[in-house]
């Protein structure tokens, strides 16, 4: 079975290097007219010109593909919307949206200005916020859409230095798990991409020769089987140097303690129990938790 993009309308945020620039290059490649958008800034979100994604525009082009330039900041929902009026006055609708945008202005926490955590969460989860309300209304409208969010094993697991970063990445898995659930009666899929790749974000971070491993095109297959007709529905995929995983939120079956006043201490002597991962659901929405806890209730009344 191929993965093609034929009639198929995508914006790229983020897309004038690394792993945007590839993203954007692959769809084309594979039939999707393509807005790419880039503000064109340093890794820390400073600066700003439309010459990358101009670049990569002229790249698609070059290959026989149709792609625009755009410059928008992701934080800015004014000029998103302005930019969603621009692919659509170019093309008439809007299938796929990747959102990729986003800067690093790591320090560990206890050195953190509020300002640059602030501006991590609003690039990351607000840009993509911004960009997914304003496509929102079309997909729901034609009945088809492809929305991908870029997270990171850094929100998902942690990572020294970068706790502005991992709280942008883990509440976009949070705006997935949702915005798949209420998508899914529009045929709007929304998924989570978690690469590992050497771009301007990761440089000095690693080796050399990892950073040889963790090409940006490593991880894109990940990006197209999201982007899909066929894609799945609230996944987080994750992606680097041609392996392929999935994170998942899970729920354990836990145990029922009681609520007298005992109860913290009967807690704290079973935590182990409560928290042994045999038997952990992932459940379908967070009605789940409520669902088992009230079912543990339920039966140790009836045991009285």
């Amino acid at each position: 079975m191929s993965i093609d993009f034929k009639g198929r309308v995508a914006i790229v945020t983020g897309a004038g290097g690394g792993l945007g620039r590839q993203h954007a290059l692959a769809l084309a490649a594979r039939g999707a007219r393509v807005l790419v958008n880039d503000l064109g800034g340093a890794v820390d979100g400073a600066g700003g010109s439309t010459g990358a994604a101009q670049a990569v525009v002229d790249e698609i082009r070059a290959a026989g593909g149709e792609a625009i330039a755009n410059g928008a900041s992701v934080t800015d929902f004014g000029a998103v919307q302005a930019m969603v009026r621009q692919a659509v006055d170019a093309w008439g609708r809007i299938d796929i949206l990747v959102n990729n945008a986003g800067i690093l202005r790591d320090k560990s926490f206890a050195k953190m200005a509020l300002d640059d955590f602030r501006l991590v969460l609003d690039v990351h989860l607000m840009g993509a916020v911004h960009c997914t309300k304003a496509v929102w209304p079309l997909m729901v409208e034609q009945k088809y859409g492809r929305i991908v969010m870029t997270t990171s094993s850094s929100g998902l697991y942690g990572n020294f230095g970068q706790a502005n970063y991992g709280a942008a990445k883990m509440a976009l898995v949070g705006l997935m798990q949702t915005l798949s659930i209420e998508g899914a009666k529009n045929n709007i899929r929304v998924n989570c991409l978690a690469p590992t790749a050497a771009t301007r974000m990761t440089e000095g971070l690693m080796p050399e020769a990892v950073l040889q491993a963790l090409k940006p095109e490593a991880v894109v297959p990940a990006m197209l089987v999201l982007a899909s007709s066929d894609a799945p529905n609230r996944t987080i995929l994750c992606a680097g140097a041609g392996t392929f995983e999935a994170a998942h939120i899970t729920l354990t079956p836990g145990a029922w303690i009681g609520t007298d006043a005992q109860a913290p201490e009967r807690l704290a002597a079973r935590l182990a129990e409560v928290t042994m991962q045999a038997g952990e659901t992932v459940p379908q929405s967070g009605a789940a938790q409520g669902t088992n806890e009230v079912g543990k209730a339920m039966a140790q009344l009836a045991k009285t």
